[in-house]
């Protein structure tokens, strides 16, 4: 399956010819090649940097043993040629034989679809693995033809999802450029909600603290400090600081969480030490440490403009710990680093009291079986109007003076 091309594809908006091959694993594209596209490289991107689409973090999930086909996840990367060879773009791709790990949740779909006696599994994910983050998914290059690329490698995903007879493709938590190139090759237009915070400039946290209303800046200030009772000190850990003893105390944290959240854990020990020889400068790890040992931590990942926090887990519970773990300190590492934006992970509206106010993401969906879409058709309309209404009700009740809000 890793070695069968589409036919070439040739776009009426440009001189280029296309050619699509798929494989099986990352590795087999080179760091080079893969650092030219949007996205993934921190100097030769025309966009922020998101590590999540690095050839570092991608590889190590497989490499890992994480995102294989042994798990349900079997490499299908779409990568779009010019007829010298030239790579001009890229889709990380996955044939799944599940749902899991995917924060975009489709299971309702997939019920529907087996009950009107289809089989709804293997599908295809163009997804990170494991990861509820916006970034780019259409992976193209710094060229003049960046629409005709996107434009190619939406097509390339509906033949593929054709060729081998799959229920449907699914692109989440892609970015507004891919899900418009998406939606002009037939895809569905799914929106959902996550929480992120603004960096306004602020120089401090008491700046940030300065555009709240009164009363929600006290209940800040309280819980910070009551966090931090009992003897509770704060690191932040990156670059060389991240040694394998520290990755070993966090996932006995990361561990504890997965198997009360999942089951057992998405992600095994190996993958953390592998992204910590190959990108420990994209990683923040902020430990919370009692008695000269560690208690609680979070892991975060640091992108052009964005923090991106990911997992949380803790030995000992302590009253507003988690909130000035995931919350409160990666406001104040973005403000010290100067970074624009803190995601923090799927759902969660207890973050918007902290200051995350509720953003929207997109994801596209391409169901082959016309009746079938036009159900689905039928329900994301409800559904992104829902969507939208609920996120001004919780603007409304954001903690910002009335003034930030207008």
């Amino acid at each position: 399956m890793s070695e069968t091309p589409p036919a070439p594809e040739s776009n009426s908006s440009s001189d280029a010819e296309f050619i699509i091959r798929v494989q099986e694993k990352i590795s087999a594209i080179s760091d080079h090649d893969w650092a030219k596209l949007s996205g993934a490289s921190k100097t030769e991107s025309s966009i922020p940097y998101n590590p999540f689409i690095s050839h570092d973090f991608l590889s190590a999930l497989e490499t890992s043993g994480c995102a294989i086909r042994d798990t349900g996840w079997l490499g299908q990367h779409l990568v779009l040629e010019d007829n010298k060879g030239t790579i001009h773009g890229v889709v990380p791709g996955y044939i799944k034989s599940h749902s899991q790990g995917e924060y975009v949740f489709d299971h309702a779909w997939a019920d529907a679809y087996e009950r009107a006696g289809g089989r709804y599994y293997p599908k295809y994910q163009a997804s990170v693995p494991f990861t509820p983050a916006t970034g780019p998914r259409l992976l193209v290059s710094n060229s003049v033809n960046v629409d005709a690329e996107r434009a190619a490698l939406a097509q390339a995903i509906t033949q593929l999802t054709q060729q081998l007879n799959l229920s449907s493709a699914h692109v989440t938590f892609g970015e507004e450029a891919d899900i418009a190139a998406l939606k002009a090759t037939g895809f569905l237009h799914r929106m959902d909600q996550q929480f992120h915070f603004r960096n306004d400039n602020y120089a401090t946290y008491d700046d940030f603290l300065g555009t709240l209303a009164s009363r929600k800046r006290k209940n800040l200030k309280k819980e910070r400090a009551n966090a931090l009772q009992n003897g509770i000190t704060i690191e932040w850990l990156t670059g060389s600081d991240i040694t394998e003893e520290v990755m070993d105390a966090f996932y006995v944290f990361y561990e504890d969480t997965g198997e009360r959240k999942w089951g057992r854990p998405y992600l095994n020990r190996q993958f953390y030490s592998l992204i910590a020889d190959t990108m420990a400068d994209d990683i923040l790890l902020i430990m919370a440490k009692r008695d000269g040992q560690y208690i609680a931590g979070a892991i975060n990942f640091i992108g052009g403009d964005t923090l991106y926090g990911r997992h949380w887990g803790c030995t000992e519970n302590h009253p507003f710990l988690h909130f000035e773990v995931c919350y409160h300190q990666a406001i104040d590492f973005a403000i010290e680093r100067g970074l624009k934006y803190v995601e923090a992970g799927a759902q969660g509206e207890h973050k918007l009291a902290r200051g995350y106010m509720p953003t929207i993401t997109h994801s596209a969906h391409y169901l082959p079986n016309e009746s079938f879409s036009r159900a689905v058709a039928d329900y994301l309309e409800h559904e992104r109007a829902e969507v939208a209404h609920f996120g001004t009700i919780l603007s409304d009740h954001s903690p910002f003076k009335k003034s930030r809000n207008a």
